[in-house]
């Protein structure tokens, strides 16, 4: 029908060149606040260990060639079939042999690479033409619409520079609505003429504007929506859009081609020639654009009233609520709150080498290790003795707990009021001490090395790092971002209206007398009627690692003081830039920080619509001992059945192992 847009190649060779940085830049910390103050890059590539392996990535992306560089990844990917770095090798392969026109295997690679890391907007929209263009036209409508959904839900990759993200983004948008637009004339052509066939030109002129609005010099958009209208016999219209396409340059032979029919069935003065009329047509075509709506702005300021005023009537909850670890996220010391060995196992060696293996910790002590900390209780009173590098021991107060269940971290607040987490935490799982930090953190982090504890930076900072997630509407004073000195927060822990939302007004309405009618989302939420989408958004607001934070127009960090959702939809960091050691080496996420990443991903959210509700009860009965507040923690194949329901009475006929077995666990073979 069209040929291959010009655009797909203008993207792959922009898209290469940026990509070409990748291994030298980002491996972001996890398990902290990111803010657009602190995403700064570092060497991902520094987190492979064998030196052969990371000098054949770098020659992977370091080769200009399309050949060799196919060469280069076929090499890596057969070579080196663990690494971490499978997904970006099946990318670059992609990516050669669509150079090569060699589409069939740039799928191929393509596929293995996205089911590695599918949120890749610039390989997916690649993925999208080229599919349309051979007609695999359900598919290409699925790689375009997940490119947009990555480009709504992630922020710009930190390889691109900032001053040139924008335009490439309305490209990228446009070449999504192109390829669905694409796929679905394509369809409709292949119809007989009747109402599915209109619906669906009509359909794909509304992508085709939206793409013309976001990339208006684009001729391939213009000659298609021409298409569009020509099909649906809208000849004025089809008429503007092939003078439009002819005007630019790009699809200048098919569009002269309807033109010229267009020109012979118009009622047209007989002495206009088809070169003074084409003359004319291309004249008017740049008439207005389609504008892009605006969002609307909020105004109305929101209220927040806090957990107390809700326990006055609804103390059966509240009462429930204080019991769960979102209540505890951080409290004010009290011993009794403490869960870590302040008295027995109560040291910590720095110079140690930590591993995780599947489930277990293993410590290796190290060659030069010496004894950094010594938790110990005095008076009553707990305490972190910390050793300085000088050789001097300094003592400070825990004057705050962190957490309650698998793991507690503590903090003592300075004389000037910052409040700072010492860097090593107890595991309760494994009954001892650990520097979590050096755990999970990439090399060269700041907070994992336990040396830079006494100089009290910022990288160790409570409101700076950990506020955003562990304490209630948090704000600046000061209307700017994560300042340890100007933030505050309004409770400690998650109270109720971080997930209810600000119900101060509500609560004035109650007392009066005056209840009023709202909608589901409107504060105080009621969770049994949201959407699944919005359900996970509020707890996206805690739950998603990767966003990326932006304080408010008054200072808000972790809520929206303005009129709209309350909570905040935040823009994630790419998943690409994170350490290594947040996934798996099969592409899934290893860490419970990026929980809402991993549902996102599944096809239990995407297809069957499930949110977190569906399986935790944040107010459940064993809310201050079950460590994920699970709703069926004794029977977790509930968690499964309760959507699955044929399975529920046939369980032996589908595993084939008896019902009690392990074999008959649905996690034993699948994984959502």
């Amino acid at each position: 029908m069209l040929k291959i847009p010009s655009r797909l190649f203008k993207i792959l060779w922009v898209n290469v060149a940026l990509l070409t940085a990748c291994p030298e830049q980002v491996a972001q910390e996890f398990d902290a606040v990111l803010t657009i103050q602190n995403r700064k890059p570092s060497r991902i590539v520094d987190e492979i260990t064998d030196p052969k392996e990371r000098k054949a990535l770098l020659a992977l992306y370091g080769e200009g060639k399309a050949r060799r560089r196919a060469e280069l990844a076929e090499s890596f990917v057969a070579t080196y079939s663990r690494s971490w770095f499978l997904a970006q090798a099946h990318e670059l392969a992609a990516r050669a042999y669509i150079d090569l026109g060699d589409y069939q295997r740039a799928l191929e690679h393509a596929r293995i690479s996205l089911k590695l890391l599918p949120e890749n907007p610039l390989l997916l929209v690649l993925v999208a033409n080229v599919q349309a263009l051979h007609g695999l036209t359900a598919e290409a409508k699925e790689s375009a619409g997940a490119a947009l959904e990555c480009m709504d839900r992630f922020a710009r990759p930190s390889a691109i520079p900032e001053r040139k993200w924008p335009a490439l983004e309305r490209q990228l948008r446009a070449s999504s609505y192109f390829a669905i637009a694409r796929a679905t004339v394509s369809e409709a052509l292949a119809l007989q003429p009747g109402a599915t066939r209109t619906e669906l030109l009509e359909h794909a002129e509304r992508l085709l504007s939206r793409a013309q609005a976001l990339n208006p010099e684009d001729s391939e958009t213009a000659c298609l929506r021409g298409l569009s209208f020509w099909s649906l016999g809208r000849l004025e219209e089809a008429g503007r859009s092939f003078a439009a396409a002819y005007r630019l340059g790009g699809a200048r032979a098919q569009a002269t081609e309807y033109l010229r029919k267009i020109y012979q069935t118009s009622n047209r003065d007989p002495r206009t020639s088809f070169e003074a009329f084409l003359k004319r047509e291309a004249a008017e075509s740049r008439g207005p654009r389609d504008p892009v709506p605006s969002a609307p702005q909020p105004h109305q300021v929101l209220l927040y009233a806090g957990s107390e005023q809700c326990r006055k009537c609804h103390l059966r909850q509240h009462e429930a609520w204080e019991k769960t670890g979102m209540a505890r996220m951080l409290r004010p010391y009290r011993s009794e709150d403490v869960i870590g060995d302040f008295e027995q196992k109560n040291e910590f060696y720095a110079g140690d080498e930590i591993r995780l293996r599947g489930d277990q910790v293993e410590v290796v002590p190290g060659k030069d290790r010496f004894l950094f900390a010594r938790m110990l209780i005095d008076r009553g009173r707990h305490y972190f003795e910390i050793r300085q590098s000088s050789g001097r021991w300094t003592r400070y107060p825990v004057d705050y707990v962190i957490g309650h269940k698998w793991q507690q971290a503590y903090a003592t607040q300075l004389a000037n009021g910052q409040i700072h987490v010492f860097p090593v935490q107890y595991n309760a799982l494994h009954k001892r001490w650990l520097n979590f930090w050096k755990l999970i953190d990439p090399p060269e982090s700041e907070r994992a090395d336990t040396r830079s504890w006494e100089t009290l930076s910022p990288a160790t900072s409570y409101h700076a790092n950990c506020a955003v997630c562990h304490t209630s509407q948090l704000k600046n004073r000061k209307g700017r971002g994560f300042e340890a000195d100007n933030v505050e927060f309004q409770e400690p822990g998650i109270n109720c209206e971080a997930c209810h939302g600000p119900s101060a007004r509500h609560a004035a309405a109650m007392a009066e007398g005056k209840p009023s009618e709202k909608e589901s989302l409107d504060p105080p939420v009621d969770f049994g009627k949201i959407s699944s989408q919005d359900y996970v958004g509020i707890c996206a607001q805690c739950h998603m690692q990767s966003a990326v934070r932006e304080p408010g127009p008054r200072g808000e960090l972790n809520y929206s003081g303005e009129q709209g959702t309350f909570f905040k939809r935040n823009k994630s960091r790419p998943l690409a830039e994170f350490s290594r050691k947040a996934f798996y080496k099969d592409g899934r996420l290893r860490e419970t920080t990026f929980i809402v990443e991993a549902l996102m991903r599944s096809a239990c959210f995407k297809k069957g619509n499930a949110h977190c509700g569906h399986c935790h009860h944040p107010h459940g009965k064993d809310s201050s001992t079950g460590q994920a507040s699970l709703k069926f923690a004794h029977q977790p194949d509930q968690m499964c059945l309760q959507c699955h329901t044929a399975y529920a009475t046939k369980i032996e006929a589908h595993t084939r192992h008896p019902a009690q077995s392990e074999g008959s666990r649905c996690v034993s073979c699948h994984m959502p």
